[in-house]
């Protein structure tokens, strides 16, 4: 019953079986291995994108701030929901590896956007023109932090207003196949063909050791891109482990198989959730469950082991019984229907 984070999930074991074919021999660094040139191709393949520039980084912090800084000078701002990865989980490295950019924070349910903020933050951005930081670019968070997801129409929306305003459109995509599992849409139509420019995605949440790939449609913006990759410290020399576990997961879709059975597990927590009286704090759209139950099904559920997190964090087991306590619950790949329905029967008392 462990629905703490995905990114606490055991490893699929295509992944392990291809690190340790990559782990015969000798191959080249940096990114020069025979693996890799598969996975760019796959990927390319993969989002109709011939042109597209891939590169693998360890993490989705580095995928982030990296491809920000390629899109947004030191001068200029990234406008994202208020609470976007970028703005509360990574320690301002957007703000660092952009040399200084501040982030805009706009509103929207469910963490998603509201096109009128956007079109609003856009219209009164940079009114006094140098005394004023400009606008730099617009970065979604899809899935949201809020286990919401954006359809490729919603997508598509909120870029061409960005597009009206002269501005580049990134998408956070560290739960990307999920996703696209749950709106059914192609990983063209949810990026490139909607106007996104750069794509953060994702592998470690959905069950890789740790990489991601950031896929840059325009080549043009590439070989900036290598260059803050080396600067900051993020081209891996012993590259081939992070090519070889992209490639697992490419492989055969194993990337949308497992994201389609933590969205399973996760519908399956939520709507038993809502059968045993629980209240819902936002849609469950992709593989996480916001909800709120009385203390008393918190307290059994944490005296069984269950491992989730109190959202938001300041909440305690101390107290009646019957007052509701909101949470945070997420799915994995490796999630059972088992461990859903043992934690569902604690709920219920």
């Amino acid at each position: 019953m462990f629905f703490a984070s995905d990114n606490s999930s055991p490893v699929p074991p295509q992944v392990l079986a291809a690190l340790t074919r990559a782990n015969e021999g000798y191959a080249m660094p940096y990114g020069n291995d025979p693996i890799m040139e598969g996975v760019r191709a796959r990927i390319r393949e993969v989002f109709e994108a011939p042109e597209a520039a891939v590169y693998l980084v360890a993490t989705g912090t580095s995928a982030n701030a990296l491809a920000l800084a390629c899109l947004c000078p030191p001068w200029a701002t990234v406008f994202c929901h208020r609470h976007a990865h970028i703005e509360e989980d990574e320690c301002a490295a957007p703000e660092f590896y952009t040399g200084g950019a501040k982030l805009t924070l706009l509103e929207g349910d469910d963490a998603k956007i509201a096109p009128a903020h956007l079109e609003k933050a856009l219209a009164t951005a940079a009114a006094a023109g140098v005394h004023n930081v400009q606008k730099g670019a617009l970065s979604l968070t899809n899935a949201t932090e809020a286990g919401a997801v954006y359809t490729a129409a919603e997508v598509a929306e909120l870029c061409a207003i960005a597009r009206a305003a002269g501005i580049p459109c990134h998408m956070d995509g560290a739960r990307f196949a999920n996703a696209l599992v749950s709106t059914g849409s192609t990983p063209a139509e949810m990026t490139w063909k909607a106007g996104i420019d750069v794509l953060s995605f994702g592998g470690t949440k959905n069950g890789l050791l740790g990489v991601e790939a950031v896929v840059i449609f325009d080549p043009k913006r590439a070989w900036e891109f290598e260059l803050r990759r080396k600067r900051g410290g993020h081209l891996f020399s012993k590259h081939r482990y992070l090519s070889a576990q992209m490639a697992a997961y490419l492989e055969d879709d194993l990337w949308l198989t497992l994201a389609g059975q933590a969205n399973a597990a996760a519908q399956r927590l939520s709507q038993g959730l809502q059968a045993a009286g629980a209240s819902l704090m936002h849609p469950t759209q992709a593989n996480a469950v916001f909800a709120s139950w009385p203390r008393a099904g918190h307290v059994r559920a944490h005296e069984a082991g269950a491992a989730y997190y109190f959202w938001p964090f300041n909440q305690s087991l101390e107290g009646p019984g019957e007052e509701n306590l909101s949470a945070r619950l997420v799915c994995s790949w490796s999630t059972t229907e088992a461990d859903v329905d043992r934690f569902l029967d604690l709920i219920r008392g």
